[in-house]
């Protein structure tokens, strides 16, 4: 009794001790995933580690691992602040271990921390320049060439856009742009190699999206310059350019024959072409005297000639060709005109003249004055001529005092020269010992020095300040118009002085005071001018006097007296006395008519003068007007017939008065003189003869009509009536009528006579009479032929083939039969047999084109032209002469035309329908992935039928429906594959594969003319929680080699779409060789539902398709594996050893009490101890699982031993019991998805292996198929693991 008691404490204590040590709960993680900003300064708190304690204890925190060195965290709060700068681009997603602990209980885990990018990268190009050689003719619009730059960063801060921010030269900034989403450069405007530059920089700016992670308020944003050098090729397109122009040469008259004249020289303006020009003498203003080198452009003289003969000025066309061809297939030229101005020989003698306003006087002495002791040049009114065309003259100065002046100009070449002289010498001009100074001025022709003149120049020397201003007279009288603008200058006048100290100094004034508001003078120039417009009325003073004082520098005044005359203006307009003129006069007789007018300006003056004219107009050069005195007179004899019939002889002049004023003013009346007819006509054939031809053996028939017209234009004088006088009277009549203005003779076959084509007469010599009123008269010759009838059957001309575009609606006619009829009277008309249209290579009836009686072929009004239906027409047609007598009237074989449709843009592009499925997956969410595919095509041929793909909008479709629109996640890429275009669809940045749904992907497909049509894609997002991992015992290269048939048999037994995202090959250590390969894939629907990994092994366990997977090498069907985070259940069991210790007293006192009502239930637990310490232990192995522990035992085995014992007897346990036990051990399955990052191993079970004595080689046998998979899938996801049972650190007393 004593040993069952000692076992019973035992067995109490230990679980006592057991309770004891899970007694306080650990801390738990709420959550192990944190976003953090990848720019968080140093320093700033990251995020706080969620934990939570049950018993409520403080907690503690720290960290550890590879990134424990980027972050630094609170021990009691948990705050983690960064430690050192963060980097998303050298990893998003960062691992650090943390521990936490409550003193009692520790618990570790592995937080996951993703970086939110922030805008850290500057974007990219991909070439270092862009560097492209264009020639000038390039389109407008072209593509020339396209620049492209990465960004490193995500979402809109990895979007890249481009702009030209500089373009060198600046004038070139308006030639190109570029696309801001593509960076395709294009050319906005022409170039010009000529006239623009031939050399272009451009600096394209790449900039992000911009953006902020932690201070989003603060938007950053990044950019990259990439230069591109474009330079332009000349192309052969402009015409040449003479250079220097104008050209103007000289020759000797008298010049040897080949003397050089003149060097022309034109280039090229394609300057980077360059090409040699030839050169040659279009005309000339006197032929024969010049010649021009072909090669060179040299002008030569080809005949000797003389000046008096020739003139002065020859004048040549010159004209410049290019050698070679230019774009247009023509040789470039251009011409221009050389003046040859002809040199006379030298032959006059320079001469010295005097000249005063316009006139020059030949002289030989000259006077001068100078101021004593004054530098300055001496006027002395010498002007040296030498009447040559090209002169050469030196000037020599003579004299005793030579010495103290110069002459210039010294030598000169000009015919006429101003001549000067410039005192040198100012020291010894000094009046108190020379007053005059005499000089000789001798002019030489260098060319013929026997050529000279000598002039003699008295030059007299001044004294100082001691005359008074004088005016040349004391008197003066002007004129000025009344209302002149205030300004207006009326005269200069000037005061002399000798004295030399006042010259230019003098000053002017204008007295009364009272004159100053209508005149003024300026003080320095003595210019007087008017000062009021307004004051200056002629009508108020017509006379202003007033007296004009000069006031030299020492006060001394002179004066003069004005007199200033308003003078009149123009501004009364001249009057007709008569408001119009009716005149009568016949023609050939004279028209007299006098205009008068009155002027009321100012009598016998310019502003009264009254001058006549006739303002030009159709028969105003037939009439003349005297202008003085306005008598209107015909200037020649006036003829009826000349005027217009409209008119009625009734001729308007349109007559002005206009005075001699400024400004002009006039008056105008109309003069109507009617021109009276007289019979001075007679009747006139047009034309002079006819030939007519008839048919025989018709009585009465229509020979031909004669036209007469009598010029004379009223109807008493132009009335015309016909008659045969001669030729054919018995066989012809002929019959008058009116006809256009003139009068018709219709000529016919008398109806009593049949003519006969077989008589000896065929030919008629008719004489016709056409006679007036009053018996002017005049014959014409009328040629009649007899024609025999029409028996000749029309032919057929070849057609050319016809062009007609499709869907024209123009009415006019596209083409036309032609045909011959040797019958020299006949009608053809066309009639259309057949219209046959080849379509779909085939000849069917159609009715496109209509066929006119004429043979002019025409769109059908009713129908529409279609290429892409019918692409030609073939109308066959027959001619029919309507006026064959005899035999068949139409052809003997049918023509036919060839009609050509020619294709136009009017089809817009059209999406081929397509059941392909996309599927967007964390394996393809990265920047720049093909993602889906679209195919259009354009029904139209040739360049209209080229398409380009543009997505133009992105929207998303959550899980519920609602749709949000996106920005461009997606662009497109546009191939071709044949006649269809293919547009791929691909990602323009890191798709977020949080968002659930499908992404609606608009994209565009547009011709080259504009048309275009939309597809919306449904682009469905997957999550990796639907990745499927097949597993096949083939090598890699035997799965891919046999890929199509495994995708194609999946496909069949799931019904669904397989895209495969990953392949591997597992090898073995020791032999290196390939053991298996795994295929990672999603299943998903049509409709975007993905299937799960067991739905897809129930699928694929389907006795109709898995023979045939087994037999492509399927092994296993799992799903891709995740992480589990470790958990160490050894400090959970020493924490709690340690704190039952403590009051481990207190509790085996309490459970020593306890004993005493529960003594029967334990003394059965030691029996059933006791019994399974003698049974064998191989019965334990496989045996069902106790519940509350996760030791795989046989029913009933005792929990705390282990003993494989029958429990419902043992511990009174009964059925109910062990059914509410089973479904805790449930529970266990629930607890085995988590791994260790490091091993990958399972944490949640602890697998210990009992010592056995058995060979540990045999395979274990297990009771139940649960815990012989779920032992199978531990080997499986650790093969070389040799721990076998499990354990629960969780395991508390509740279990029992």
């Amino acid at each position: 009794m004593s040993s069952d008691m000692d076992r019973i404490s035992t067995s109490v204590l230990l679980l006592c001790l057991i309770t004891l040590t899970h007694a306080n709960t650990a801390p738990e993680f709420s959550t192990t995933v944190y976003r953090v900003c990848e720019d968080i300064p140093i320093g700033r708190p990251a995020f706080t580690i969620q934990a939570t304690d049950p018993d409520g204890d403080a907690l503690t925190f720290r960290i550890s691992g590879p990134n424990e060195q980027l972050f630094v965290v609170d021990v009691n709060t948990g705050v983690v602040s960064v430690k050192r700068p963060l980097d998303r681009e050298s990893g998003d997603v960062l691992e650090l271990d943390v521990v936490v602990s409550d003193g009692f209980n520790e618990r570790s885990t592995q937080l996951i921390i993703i970086l939110n990018d922030h805008n850290d990268n500057r974007p990219i190009f991909l070439e270092p320049s862009y560097d492209r050689r264009v020639a000038e003719n390039i389109p407008v619009d072209s593509l020339l060439f396209k620049v492209s730059a990465t960004d490193d960063d995500t979402g809109n801060a990895g979007v890249v856009h481009y702009s030209i921010d500089e373009v060198s030269p600046i004038e070139g900034f308006d030639l190109f742009n570029i696309v801001s989403t593509s960076g395709e450069v294009r050319l906005k405007a022409p170039l010009n190699y000529t006239s623009l530059s031939t050399f272009y920089r451009l600096k394209i700016n790449a900039t992000d999206g911009g953006g902020s992670c932690y201070f989003p308020e603060e938007k950053i944003f990044y950019s990259t310059l990439v230069f591109s050098f474009i330079t332009v090729e000349d192309v052969p397109d402009l015409d040449p350019t003479f250079v220097g122009l104008p050209y103007t040469a000289r020759v000797l008259e008298n010049s040897a024959q080949n003397t050089f004249v003149f060097r022309v020289t034109a280039l090229d303006q394609d300057t980077g072409i360059n090409d040699r020009m030839l050169y040659s003498v279009e005309h000339s203003t006197a032929d024969g005297l010049f010649a021009i080198s072909e090669s060179d452009g040299a002008i030569s003289v080809q005949t000797v000639f003389d000046r008096e003969v020739v003139g002065d000025v020859v004048t040549l066309t010159v004209k410049a060709t290019e050698s070679k061809l230019n774009i247009h297939g023509i040789h470039a030229s251009i011409t221009t005109s050389v003046t040859i101005n002809i040199v006379d020989v030298n032959d006059e003698t320079p001469k010295f003249y005097k000249c005063g306003g316009e006139r020059c006087v030949e002289a030989t002495e000259f006077t001068g004055e100078v101021l004593e002791h004054r530098l300055g040049t001496v006027s002395i009114n010498m002007t040296v001529k030498d009447l040559d065309k090209t002169a050469y003259t030196e000037l020599i100065l003579e004299g005793e005092h030579k010495a103290l002046f110069s002459v210039e100009p010294q030598l000169s070449q000009l015919s006429e020269n101003d001549v000067q002289l410039i005192i040198r010498d100012s020291k010894n001009l000094d009046y108190e010992k020379l007053q005059e100074i005499v000089l000789k001025v001798i002019a030489i022709d260098k060319e013929n020095t026997t050529f000279k003149s000598t002039a003699t120049v008295t030059i007299s020397i001044l004294d100082d300040n001691d005359n008074i201003p004088e005016f040349q007279n004391e008197t003066y009288k002007y004129n000025v118009a009344e209302h002149s603008e205030a300004g207006t200058e009326v005269a200069i006048l000037t005061a002399t002085d000798p004295d030399t100290m006042d010259k230019g100094k003098i000053i002017y004034r204008l007295l009364p005071s009272s004159i100053l508001t209508i005149f003024d003078v300026e003080p320095s120039t003595g210019t007087i001018y008017v000062k009021s417009k307004t004051l200056l009325d002629r009508e108020t003073k017509s006379v202003h006097s007033m007296t004009l004082q000069a006031v030299d520098t020492a006060g001394q005044i002179g004066s003069t007296v004005l007199e200033i005359t308003l003078t009149d203006i123009n501004d009364q307009s001249p009057v007709i006395n008569r408001d119009s003129y009716l005149e009568f006069v016949k023609e050939g007789e004279q028209l007299y008519v006098k205009i008068e007018a009155t002027d009321s300006d100012e009598p016998n003056t310019e502003n009264s003068r009254i001058v006549y004219a006739i303002v030009p107009s159709k028969y105003s050069d037939k009439f003349a007007i005297d202008a003085s005195t306005g008598e209107l007179t015909n200037s020649g004899a006036l003829d009826r017939e000349a005027l217009d019939p409209a008119l009625n002889g009734r001729i308007e002049l349109n007559v002005t008065a206009t005075d001699n004023g400024v400004p002009k003013r006039s008056d105008s009346v109309i003069v109507t003189v009617n021109v009276e007819d007289v019979n001075d006509n007679a009747p006139t054939f047009i034309p002079l003869s006819y030939n007519f031809s008839v048919k025989e053996g018709e009585k009465g028939a229509s020979v031909g009509d004669v036209f007469a017209l009598d010029l004379d234009q009223t109807t008493n004088f132009n009335r015309v009536s016909f008659r045969i006088i001669g030729g054919g009277f018995a066989n012809f009549i002929i019959r008058t009528s009116a006809l256009n203005g003139g009068y018709n003779g219709h000529v016919m076959v008398d109806p009593d006579v049949e003519l006969d084509y077989e008589s000896a007469q065929k030919r008629f010599t008719l004489r016709i009479e056409a006679a007036d009123l009053e018996q002017k008269k005049t014959e014409a010759i009328v040629e009649v032929d007899v024609v025999d009838v029409n028996d000749e059957r029309p032919e057929f001309q070849p057609s050319p083939a016809l062009l007609v575009k499709e869907n024209t609606t123009i009415t006019i006619a596209v083409g036309e039969f032609t045909a011959h009829d040797k019958d020299g009277n006949h009608s053809l008309v066309f009639e259309m047999e057949s219209l046959k249209c080849r379509c779909n290579n085939s000849m069917t009836t159609c009715n496109w084109f209509t066929l006119d009686p004429t043979g002019e072929i025409r769109v059908h009004p009713e129908q529409t032209i279609d290429y892409e239906e019918c692409d030609q027409a073939v109308m066959t047609a027959q001619v029919v002469d309507m006026y064959t007598e005899k035999g068949e009237n139409n052809s003997v074989t049918p023509g036919e035309i060839v009609i050509n449709i020619e294709d136009i843009n009017d089809n817009a592009p059209g999406f081929l329908y397509s059941d392909s499925l996309f599927v967007v997956v964390s394996e393809t969410a990265s920047q720049g992935t093909s993602v889906a595919k679209v195919t259009a095509v354009d029904l139209d041929s040739g360049v209209n039928s080229q398409i380009e793909f543009k997505v133009t909008a992105v929207q998303l479709q959550d899980l519920n429906d609602k749709v949000t629109n996106m920005r461009l996640l997606f662009e497109a890429i546009t191939t071709q594959q044949r006649d269809t275009y293919v547009g791929i669809i691909q990602t323009t940045e890191g798709l977020d594969m949080s968002l659930q749904g499908k992404y609606l992907v608009n994209v565009t497909a547009t011709d080259t003319g504009g048309l275009f049509s939309t597809s919306t894609q449904e682009i469905f997002m997957v999550d990796g929680s639907y990745k499927v991992e097949l597993e096949f015992s083939l090598s890699q290269s035997d799965v891919e080699q046999n890929l199509d048939e495994i995708r194609r048999t999946l496909m069949d037994a799931t019904k669904a779409a397989v895209q495969i995202v990953a392949q591997r090959s597992s090898t073995d250590e020791a032999t290196r060789a390939s053991v298996s390969t795994f295929i990672e894939a999603y299943f998903v629907f049509f409709n975007g539902t993905a299937l799960t990994s067991d739905e897809v092994t129930v699928m694929l366990s389907s006795p109709e398709y898995y023979p045939h997977l087994v037999q492509l090498g399927l092994k296993y069907i799992g799903q891709s594996p995740g992480e589990e985070p470790e958990v160490n259940p050894v400090q959970y069991i020493l924490l709690g050893m340690v704190g039952g210790l403590v009051i481990v007293l207190v509790v085996l006192t309490t459970s020593l009490l306890c004993t005493r009502r529960t003594f029967k239930r334990k003394l059965k637990a030691a029996n059933a101890m006791k019994s399974a310490s003698m049974m064998i232990s191989d019965n334990q192995k496989g045996g069902a699982v106790v519940p509350g522990t996760n030791k795989y035992t046989q029913e009933g085995a005792n929990p705390v031993l282990n003993l494989n014992i029958e429990s419902s007897i043992a511990l009174d346990l009964d059925d109910a019991s062990l059914d509410v036990d089973k479904v805790s051990l449930n529970s266990l399955d629930y607890n085995n998805d988590m791994t260790f990052p490091e091993k990958g191993t399972k944490v949640n079970m602890l697998m210990i292996e009992e010592a056995e004595d058995d060979d540990h080689s045999s395979p274990p046998e297990y009771v139940e198929p649960l815990g012989e998979a779920l032992a199978r899938r531990g080997q499986r996801k650790t093969s070389d693991r040799s721990l076998k049972g499990v354990t629960n650190p969780a395991f508390n007393t509740t279990d029992l």
